[in-house]
């Protein structure tokens, strides 16, 4: 009798569930006059609170190109600093209606958690920091056997640290952290030999530290991490809008359309440029979105494209100065590929 209670229970939670997802989220977003996103409390580069209380970073930046592309205005945003722990149930409640919080994309999220990735706005690879001055001689991370490790509880990193050391045949000691900052502090106050993380929160946290010089990044890379936004699944329309989104910062970057030059490009000779810019006589690809023509000239001049974007969060121009690397375009030997719009 408990078997079957149970199976009826489980059966209507996820009948509900699955209506919950099916429901039009773009009318939601549109009769709540905003768009809420669910982000990292603290990781520079990529979700912070700046100096004055205002979100930044390349996660943020996306949300605020998902809500030009909504309502012709970057700022109708609200954010919601999530947890490892909680930012799935958060999405997958209704909580958010977008989540993009430096989040792996992986086969167990995209089945078993009901998520649908975008795209990938972030090649990343996990990686591991270390005080220098307090571990002299150490240049790998293979030679941390026997190490503490901090690391943060909920993420594919707790799972990637076991399986090298595994692999490896080494011991070591995980320092578990539920939430971000802890983890940041228990590293900088020298509860841990080591902290492990994507690479790109790597050099976010030695930002964060004390003494960041004391602190160094060691070359290796023992997972790969692709990181991207994701919706609940169940609804396409929705789901098309945030990668379409996420195509549009590529393509734009990749025809040299810029947040400067975005006006001017609208009376290009080129049809692709036309097309993208929804000045294409005729043009139904932004209302068959659901969205005005001019959704991807909202989204430019909000946020510019995708290497303004990632410029001045995490790039060259940032505290953080990160090359591009595999996350320059394909057309300049990397992996980022907007998908043709036409």
């Amino acid at each position: 009798m408990k078997k079957f209670v149970t199976g009826i229970l489980g059966s209507a939670a996820l009948a509900l569930a699955a209506s919950a997802a099916s429901a039009a989220t773009l009318d939601d977003v549109k009769a709540k006059g905003f768009l809420q996103c669910g982000v990292n409390t603290s990781l520079a580069g990529f979700s912070a609170p700046n100096d004055k209380g205002e979100w930044t970073g390349l996660d943020v930046d996306f949300c605020r190109a998902v809500a030009a592309a909504v309502f012709g205005d970057g700022n109708a945003v609200k954010f919601t600093g999530l947890s490892a722990k909680d930012r799935f149930t958060a999405l997958q409640s209704g909580e958010v209606d977008i989540l993009s919080r430096n989040t792996t994309w992986t086969v167990s999220r995209d089945t078993a958690l009901g998520l649908n990735f975008a795209g990938v706005t972030y090649y990343d690879g996990q990686g591991f920091m270390i005080n220098a001055k307090k571990l002299p001689g150490v240049n790998s991370a293979l030679q941390l056997s026997g190490a503490s490790i901090c690391v943060q509880a909920g993420t594919t990193t707790e799972l990637n640290l076991a399986d090298y050391f595994s692999a490896n045949n080494m011991e070591y000691n995980p320092v578990v952290f539920e939430k971000f900052e802890e983890a940041n502090a228990a590293y900088d106050a020298g509860r841990c030999d080591a902290y492990t993380t994507d690479q790109s929160g790597l050099y976010a946290v030695r930002l964060q530290m004390s003494s960041p010089d004391d602190h160094v990044v060691l070359p290796e890379i023992i997972s790969k991490e692709p990181l991207g936004p994701s919706v609940r699944q169940g609804d396409d329309q929705w789901f098309d809008i945030v990668k379409w989104t996420y195509f549009a910062l590529l393509n734009a970057e990749e025809a040299g359309i810029t947040q400067a030059n975005v006006d001017e490009m609208k009376d290009s000779s080129s049809p692709d440029i036309r097309r993208l810019l929804g000045t294409e006589s005729e043009t139904k690809i932004g209302t068959d979105l659901g969205l005005a023509n001019d959704w991807v000239v909202n989204i430019i001049k909000t946020t510019g494209n995708y290497g303004e974007i990632f410029e001045r969060n995490v790039g060259t121009g940032s505290p953080l100065k990160i090359a591009r690397g595999v996350n320059a375009l394909w057309t300049k030997g990397g992996l980022q590929y907007g998908m043709p719009i036409r």
